[in-house]
């Protein structure tokens, strides 16, 4: 584990004592400072306070709903969100990943996937951080840590993106995968390999989650799938990001 790990705080939002104590407990033994929150209110309260770098959170929450404090916290910060839910269908997986949150995993679930995805994400956030120290600079027009492609801007410092003069509402999940498609735009990536790089290597869920993302990254930023600006797919392999030399059209 790296030395970031042990540093991070980790706000769960779990009603249920018999998953949320052993979990905490667990997350502790694995060197975590743990936040635990019984309802949803008091989730966004302590997220408010103490500015975790990941919340888990789980959608069955007495009152406010899973739902409607993962859209509470995308709204105010990219926090990185792991849902934790009973629910099965893939309507509930959709909804949680539509309204910002990163990913889920489905009770009943092993520990050690629990915090094998927690790593990851960690780790994710803690790439971006070092890509852009290591960059330097003050922010501005000829910025190391700003991305440009199209009217798309892309301020990996501030994690903030601007489609024109319209700043743009991104999941910390959703802002990682732009990122990524921008810096490799025109290549044609293969979709295992954008898991690996935006998801982590030891990610282990449904690569569907990929296609989600793509979906709800072309709804914000107005991308026809049919006859891509931006994202188009490569039919049998991934994705690529349209250079601004590359023609759009339909899907390779």
């Amino acid at each position: 584990m790296t030395r970031s790990d042990h540093q991070a705080t980790i706000l769960l939002i779990e009603d249920n004592a018999e998953i949320a104590e052993p979990l905490a407990f667990g997350l502790q033994q694995e060197g975590y400072r743990v936040l635990h929150a019984r309802t949803g209110e008091e989730g966004v309260q302590l997220a408010r306070e103490h500015r975790p770098d990941l919340v888990l959170l789980d959608i069955m929450l007495p009152g406010v709903d899973g739902f409607h404090v993962c859209r509470t916290l995308r709204a105010e910060s990219s926090v990185p969100i792991l849902m934790l839910t009973a629910r099965s269908q893939e309507l509930d997986r959709v909804m949680g990943l539509e309204l910002g949150a990163d990913d889920y995993i489905t009770k009943p679930f092993s520990f050690r996937e629990l915090v094998a995805r927690v790593r990851a994400m960690l780790r994710r956030r803690d790439l971006d951080r070092a890509e852009w120290q290591s960059a330097g600079g003050e922010k501005g027009e000829a910025s190391p840590h700003v991305l440009r492609l199209h009217d798309l801007r892309l301020d990996l410092q501030a994690r903030l993106a601007w489609q024109g003069e319209r700043q743009l509402a991104l999941s910390s999940r959703e802002f990682d995968l732009l990122a990524h498609l921008m810096r490799h735009a025109g290549e044609a990536l293969h979709r295992q390999a954008i898991l690996d790089a935006v998801w982590g290597e030891e990610w282990v869920g449904d690569p569907r989650t990929l296609d989600v993302h793509i979906h709800w990254l072309r709804e914000k930023l107005g991308d026809d799938p049919a006859h891509p600006r931006y994202i188009q797919t490569v039919r049998g392999y991934g994705y690529r990001f349209l250079a601004p030399s590359s023609p759009a059209g339909e899907k390779a």
